[in-house]
């Protein structure tokens, strides 16, 4: 990296954090990481992503909440998830599966122990803050390609701030369960989760990172 090092320390440092303490983000860090990631451009600057944030008690209710939806609801996403992962993507997903697995010690066919690691998902692995975003349906994907810049702007600024994250579509997975707890209207589609707070550095779940791929294999030059 000749020209961008700086940039490209804070890209690298960031990861999907699913450790979390307790301790509370100040309000003043947390608005100033949302004014920073909506500098991010968006599509005739229309500024689609709205954000509900929780914090300390209303985010252990959001967790309850959750928990009970997975037991009692169906899933019922606003936006449809991914139709299968094949090839390259299928065999990166497997790899963060594992790497993921192998750090918190769950062994393979150990569904008992699978199955608790992904409900961490809906424990918001202990995070103190949630955001939920969310964007307009009348916009459509082009809302929702919007809000995928703000998650990687929330989540760089975040970093550099020295606050954690982890972007999680899991949570989405109960639309309807959301929409009336967190009172967001249904001509809006819930996108995902923003989990943050403070690592837990120390925690096995945050021991291992994920790798990227070679540029030749996503990118065709024309010259």
């Amino acid at each position: 990296m000749t020209t961008l090092p700086a940039l490209d320390v804070l890209f690298s440092q960031r990861h999907s954090c699913r450790a979390f303490r307790p301790d509370q983000v100040p309000r003043a860090v947390i608005e100033d990481i949302i004014r920073c990631a909506q500098k991010i451009p968006s599509w005739c600057n229309a500024q689609p992503w709205q954000v509900t944030m929780f914090g300390g008690k209303a985010t252990d209710m959001l967790r309850d909440a959750l928990k009970e939806a997975v037991e009692t609801a169906s899933a019922a996403p606003d936006l449809q998830f991914p139709e299968r992962y094949s090839g390259d993507y299928k065999a990166r997903r497997h790899a963060c599966g594992w790497a993921l697995y192998e750090a918190v010690g769950v062994t393979r066919g150990d569904r008992a122990a699978s199955h608790r690691q992904m409900m961490r998902n809906f424990d918001l692995f202990d995070a103190p803050h949630c955001a939920i975003l969310t964007s307009p349906k009348e916009l459509g994907p082009y809302g929702a390609l919007d809000c995928g810049g703000f998650i990687a702007g929330f989540t760089l600024a975040a970093t550099a701030a020295g606050v954690a994250t982890i972007a999680q579509a899991a949570v989405a997975t109960y639309a309807p369960m959301l929409h009336a707890v967190c009172g967001i209207p249904e001509d809006r589609n819930i996108l995902c989760a923003l989990s943050f707070g403070y690592a837990d550095t120390d925690h096995p779940a945050n021991q291992f990172r994920t790798e990227r791929a070679e540029l030749e294999e996503f990118i065709s030059w024309r010259d």
